[in-house]
């Protein structure tokens, strides 16, 4: 089996202030290394449930990591919340792992039974938490690893039939009872039927959208009008579970080798980066000043200006700029700043230059001078895979200084945009002046954000409420995009063609049709199958047709996806979040809602303005926005508003403004 790629979670309020004081992690890790395993993340977090579920869902939904490991918090204390926190996630949970864990502790401790245990599956992750003491980490290790019980479960979950540890059994006379091994595939259509079955109506628990192998759930559009469905088949999911599902789905494109130059920047790092020699290579300069002999004392001596690499025998100086090389012979630099000009001469080119140079101060041997590898050492890691290059200059000013010429990142992605609808009609198109028509807004506002993101876009134009010009459209760009993103035709009208479309005639996978939030309740995120292509499947994302909508979906749905296939992962998928102090009460809705904000940076603190009325057709809502607001669900007995002064999350869409 190929190696089990590992991540090691923390929890700890004191090791999250000071990585010194994680015990537990390092020795997970060290242990499982010994077994084979590749260790991907050692991270740390507080005693946060909020922070401890987030990591190890974004861990899973990587679809990278076969086993997540937690240390810390399982016990009785009152900020032990690791159960709770990781309990919500799991799909499938493992009772019998639980059960391994407690009794083997239980031989060496009766305060085992304090221990609150989880294991399960999340997506294709195995989960299990561990206590904090190093004591009690090896020996459930221990229990775990015996007779490569661990290695065999992850086996299972990737889809083997775990022949080989069935074969021992049976040498042995053994036989495992009520199991399903050598058909896993019985289990994954259980799950699959339970899901199917899941209630259409409002969020509960955390049903993650899994592909779909039955039939088609859209409308067929040659069914007569009477027989078409009043009510949408798709489960409702919640916001993070259609994350999550997004998350699973899309991998990123190939790595591609291009040269190092500034239109790298939005890439993301294919390979690590390691210094290939010493920088600097030799004794050089830390300020503009005069090369010399540490030995020399204060006093007036003759400057040299014209290049040398030795420095004479003698008291004499070199005159040196910041980074240069010294010449052999000096052993320290005296500053500008403690000289001054004794005398002058005229140089063949005919201007004055310095002919001794008083030096006012004594220096001490290395004094201002940088040596061998004092920035860089040669094969020093200065940049990880999967880092992005920012237009902050950062990363391509560090690939130049390591010399490094040409460099592997991930490919961008190319984007597909279309509209929807036969009232739409282009902003520049000829038409006679009148006040009736409805101009496609969606198209122009998110090529705009698209190029601004530093994406290429190949606008496939406005749709009309026709299947074979959607197919003609959407094989065109699947033809020319990695990713499409369509606005309009998500809903249940007779117009509405996209899921048909993708359905019924592309093969393609509907992975959630609806997502519970405001605004953009027929959110729909899709796989189609490619040939000749980066990937083996294309994203498509049919946002609703409303202007505000397709904007606030786009940035809460579509951006992780883009930045998924350009290379990033986990977290970083994600557009940042900060809490802000709302300055206007905002009403909640009973879906989770997005409220457009202006951000701004003030003298105590970041605050949130409200753009207006939030109704989803209103795009001047988004006009000016750089936030959006994250308003929990209206619960019945709680609030019925965030109160201005409040401090909720808002998601960044740009750049914070400073208030004047």
């Amino acid at each position: 089996m190929a190696s089990v790629r590992v991540a090691i979670l923390t929890v700890s309020d004191t090791a999250s202030k000071d990585v010194t004081a994680d015990k537990s992690g390092p020795v997970i890790k060290a242990i499982l290394s010994q077994h084979g395993c590749e260790c991907k993340y050692l991270n740390i977090v507080p005693d946060d449930e909020e922070r401890i579920r987030e990591t190890v869902r974004a861990w899973c939904a990587e679809g990278t990591i076969d086993l997540v490991i937690t240390t810390g918090g399982t016990g009785f204390g009152v900020r032990d919340s690791t159960p709770e926190a990781i309990s919500s996630l799991i799909e499938r949970p493992a009772p019998g792992l639980v059960h391994l864990i407690l009794a083997y502790s239980l031989k060496q401790t009766p305060f085992a039974a304090l221990s609150r245990p989880v294991a399960g599956t999340i997506g294709q992750s195995l989960v299990i938490t561990l206590p904090g003491s190093v004591k009690a980490v090896k020996e459930n290790l221990e229990a775990l690893l015996t007779d490569g019980l661990l290695t065999h479960a992850i086996d299972l979950i990737r889809g083997g039939s775990g022949k080989e540890v069935h074969a021992r059994l049976g040498s042995t006379g053994l036989e495992e009872v009520g199991t399903s091994h050598g058909h896993p595939e019985h289990d994954h259509h259980r799950h699959i039927h339970k899901h199917s079955h899941h209630s259409h109506g409002q969020d509960h628990g955390h049903a993650i959208p899994k592909s779909r192998t039955t039939e088609p759930l859209s409308q067929d559009p040659s069914v007569n009008v009477t027989s078409r469905q009043r009510v949408s088949p798709y489960p409702l999911v919640t916001v993070k579970d259609a994350l999550i599902s997004i998350l699973q789905e899309v991998g990123p494109l190939p790595p591609v080798e291009v040269l190092v130059t500034p239109k790298l920047r939005g890439c993301v790092l294919a390979e690590d980066i390691h210094a290939t020699f010493d920088i600097p290579t030799t004794f050089t300069s830390n300020v503009d000043g005069y090369a010399l002999r540490a030995s020399t004392p204060p006093g007036v001596y003759p400057v040299i200006t014209t290049p040398l690499a030795t420095l004479p025998e003698g008291r004499v100086l070199y005159r040196i700029n910041t980074g240069a090389p010294l010449p052999l012979g000096a052993d320290a630099v005296i500053m500008v700043e403690d000289t001054r000009v004794h005398s002058t001469h005229i140089d063949s080119s005919g201007r004055m230059e310095e002919k001794d140079i008083e030096m006012l101060a004594q220096v001490d041997v290395g004094e201002n001078v940088r040596k061998p590898g004092s920035d860089v050492k040669q094969g020093e890691l200065v940049l990880e895979k999967g880092m992005l290059i920012s237009s902050a200059g950062g990363e391509i000013g560090t690939l130049a200084f390591v010399g490094k010429t040409t460099v592997k990142v991930y490919s961008k992605p190319v984007v597909a945009l279309l509209s929807t609808g036969n009232e739409l009609r282009d902003l520049h198109a000829i038409e006679p002046n009148r006040n009736d028509i409805i101009w496609d807004t969606n198209r122009p506002s998110l090529q705009a954000a698209l190029e601004g993101m530093g994406y290429e876009v190949v606008d496939l134009g406005i749709v009309p409420d026709d299947l074979d010009a959607h197919l003609t459209a959407l094989r065109k760009g699947l033809e020319s995009a990695d990713i499409i993103i369509t606005t309009g035709g998500t809903s249940m009208g007779t117009g509405d063609l996209l899921k048909p479309a993708i359905e019924r005639h592309l093969n393609g996978t509907i992975h959630f049709g609806r997502v519970s939030v405001k605004p953009g309740k027929p959110t729909t995120f899709a796989t189609v199958p490619t040939t000749g292509r980066p990937t083996e499947r294309t994203p498509i994302f049919a946002l609703p047709g409303n202007p505000a909508s397709a904007l606030v979906t786009f940035h809460v749905f579509v951006v992780p996806a883009l930045r998924r296939l350009t290379g990033l992962t986990g977290e970083k998928c994600h557009l940042p979040r900060v809490r802000v102090q709302v300055q206007d009460s905002m009403p909640l809705d009973p879906r989770p809602e997005y409220h457009r904000v202006v951000v701004m940076s003030e003298p105590d603190g970041l605050k949130a303005y409200s753009t207006g009325g939030q109704r989803s057709s209103r795009v001047s809502s988004l006009a000016g926005a750089n936030g959006l607001v994250a308003l929990p669900p209206l619960k019945e007995g709680g609030p019925s508003k965030v109160h201005a002064g409040d401090y909720p999350e808002a998601v960044l869409l740009g750049e914070v403004q400073l208030k004047l």
